[in-house]
């Protein structure tokens, strides 16, 4: 299944100068991805490079290194971003119902600083953030966003919940209080569909331009029980986090900055295709990966 969707990825212009040709980006794709999956180091994954040769499912075995260094490369986001969307399409005449949240995963480097609060020298780990958008049903990631460690979940919703509707029906999305705004309520309400989002201590009834913020804090007060069983459907972001680290690490390996976004997105990637996997013997779905066009650049 990560063959298919390697082969969708176009082809490189081909080195016609001196030096030694490029290693074909299908091939990198296919290898970052089969490492992440096998959480295995650099070295300790080559075996599985190896039988992936012999089953024809690359064209030649890199060296370890390379692999590395084609991950740190910033036009490999995009192409796994698209691969990601990609394969989740197989399941769009399932998922109608969506919920969304955010989670870490730690790096090996750390921040110091002195605190005079403390009067001592802090010591903190880096993490970079996760964005996602997921179907309730199956748990397949339909919008994908990494971002530095303390992005404020709220302003990423617009372009979350847009990605997810280009492909599916959206009917009703579930979050938490961080993406409690007018402007995030009226986005969901445009596309017909139910938003399921608490409303803060602090927050009131008054319109202030959006109308549909009042109707739905009025379901909030005078129906809670109710509402807080479609909320409770956010519950499922929090699975798919789960999913995501007890099978490929709640952590990166990379040291570089767009090393770990790309491998954060691998183990996105990975996810996906083991969740229509499973939906292939659950419902009897037929993987087909629709066409899609892949930028080559941020």
């Amino acid at each position: 299944m990560l063959n298919d969707l390697c082969q969708s990825i176009p082809e490189e212009p081909k080195n016609t100068g001196k030096g030694r040709p490029k290693l074909d980006i299908k091939d990198m794709v296919f290898s970052s991805a089969l490492k992440v999956f096998t959480t295995f180091s650099l070295r300790r994954f080559m075996t599985d490079i190896r039988n992936a040769k012999e089953l024809d499912y690359i064209q030649k075995i890199p060296h370890f290194s390379m692999v590395s260094y084609y991950m740190d490369k910033p036009e490999l986001t995009p192409v796994l971003v698209n691969l990601i969307l990609k394969s989740a399409m197989p399941l769009q005449g399932i998922e109608t119902e969506f919920a969304i949240d955010s989670s870490g995963f730690g790096t090996s480097r750390f921040d110091r600083w002195f605190s005079f609060k403390y009067g001592k020298e802090m010591l903190s780990r880096v993490w970079v953030k996760a964005h996602i958008m997921n179907g309730v049903k199956t748990h397949v990631i339909t919008g994908i966003k990494i971002t530095e460690a303390y992005s404020h979940d709220s302003k990423e919703f617009q372009e979350l919940l847009d990605t997810t509707a280009r492909t599916f029906d959206v009917k009703e999305v579930s979050g938490d209080k961080a993406y409690s705004s007018r402007d995030n309520l009226d986005l969901v309400n445009e596309l017909g569909a139910k938003p399921y989002i608490p409303f803060k201590d602090n927050a009131t009834g008054k319109a202030r331009g959006s109308m549909f913020w009042r109707k739905m804090y009025n379901y909030f007060m005078f129906n809670r029980e109710e509402f807080l069983q479609y909320y409770h459907k956010r519950s499922n972001s929090e699975t798919v986090f789960h999913m995501i680290k007890s099978k490929f690490g709640d952590y990166v390996r990379s040291k570089d900055k767009t090393a770990q976004v790309n491998e954060v997105l691998l183990k996105v990637l990975c996810h996906n295709i083991c969740v229509v996997i499973h939906e292939m013997f659950e419902l009897g779905i037929e993987p087909k990966f629709l066409d899609s066009n892949f930028p080559t650049g941020r």
